[in-house]
């Protein structure tokens, strides 16, 4: 059993640069990645896509959560204890417009782990 305090974690995180997501990796496995963000105001993660499913869990704050709703990208305002889920290749991301805003990304299966469907 790995026991992990995601508000401790996005504590500790770092930024790659300004008005970025700071990230951490609390869990690594073949199966699944689990990567908490903490956000500012003003922080944004661009909408993209993943090969895996993608279950982001609000920890702390309210942000805007970016996807697919009804066949258009919409933002939702969600706050701490709110999970959205995406599936496979679906657009997604979230930004912090009053920050702070934690979040817990769930990737299973852990990217590139996934086998190609192609024939």
């Amino acid at each position: 059993m790995h026991v992990h305090d995601c508000p401790a974690i996005a504590d500790n995180a770092v930024s790659a640069c300004a008005g970025r997501a700071a990230t951490a990796i609390a869990h690594e496995s073949a199966d699944a990645r689990l990567v908490v963000f903490r956000m500012g105001a003003g922080d944004v993660v661009t909408n993209h896509t993943s090969t895996s499913t993608v279950i982001l869990s609000v920890i702390r704050g309210t942000g805007i959560i970016s996807g697919p709703v009804d066949g258009e990208i919409q933002d939702v305002t969600v706050g701490a204890g709110t999970v959205v889920t995406f599936e496979p290749n679906e657009l997604h991301g979230m930004s912090a417009p009053t920050g702070p805003f934690v979040v817990v990304a769930t990737i299973t299966p852990r990217p590139g782990t996934r086998a190609s469907t192609a024939a």
